[in-house]
């Protein structure tokens, strides 16, 4: 949800978005509508990630969506991590394939599984960035905890630097817990913004639909939130709309 709704406001500031969905269970696909290519037969990002005299394959998947491009998953993907495993440096893979389209765009989004691996590996250091979804539960510290020692571990081993961009609090109801952990946020991430996402049924009808927010039912007052992250991420990097810095 968060990854197509990020997408989908940049797309309303006029930016070429691409979305690469790295997660095996293909949510993002599935949400932007694309199931065929989830279950579509190889090639897929399988081997663009697994065979390095594939990686120029990655042009060939992308598919095209009214809010933006999209790097599809595929049920395949789940063999990726142990393949990925047996590579050398094999956090590496995906970066040295997006060389070969990250011009098209002014932003490349990449939606990461929901564990630790080395598909997350590819997908933070590829990035060199991290916007941070998280719930606001007591679970959420320990997740955050395990997430930052993770990234200092990748960082450590591949000579690089992850910055953070921002915390999307996701499906805030209004529970004392929530409120808690909202506070918990503020105080835990001091130096970068915090967005608070509250729990709303029209998120879930758009994914249905196959799109973003944004044209689903932009007037909903969550869609404000997600194009304050938007221009946050522009300001971030510099991206202006007399000149894009990427």
């Amino acid at each position: 949800m968060t990854a197509i709704n990020v997408a989908g406001a940049l797309n309303d500031r006029g930016r070429d978005v691409l979305l690469v969905d790295l997660d095996p269970q293909g949510a993002a696909t599935e949400g932007l509508g694309f199931l065929d290519a989830y279950d579509a037969e190889p090639p897929s990002l399988l081997e663009v990630l697994t065979e390095p005299d594939r990686r120029e394959e990655i042009a060939d998947l992308i598919v095209a969506h009214d809010e933006m491009d999209v790097v599809p998953s595929n049920i395949d993907m789940a063999a990726a991590e142990r393949e990925l495993t047996l590579s050398r440096r094999g956090g590496e893979q995906l970066a040295l394939a997006l060389e070969e389209i990250e011009a098209d765009y002014d932003y490349i989004l990449i939606d990461c599984p929901p564990y630790l691996g080395y598909l997350t590996d590819n997908g933070l250091y590829a990035a060199q960035n991290i916007l941070i979804p998280a719930l606001a539960e007591s679970t959420s510290k320990r997740a955050l905890e395990l997430l930052f020692d993770h990234v200092e571990m990748l960082e450590a081993e591949y000579e690089t630097t992850i910055a953070e961009r921002g915390v999307v609090a996701n499906r805030v109801e209004e529970t004392n817990e929530a409120e808690e952990m909202m506070a918990w946020f503020d105080e835990a991430f001091p130096d970068i913004p915090v967005w608070e996402v509250r729990k709303r049924v029209a998120f879930q009808r758009a994914f249905s639909a196959g799109e973003s927010i944004f044209a689903y039912d932009e007037d909903l007052d969550m869609a404000e939130v997600f194009l304050e992250v938007a221009a946050s991420l522009d300001d971030q990097f510099g991206v202006v709309d007399t000149e894009v810095a990427r």
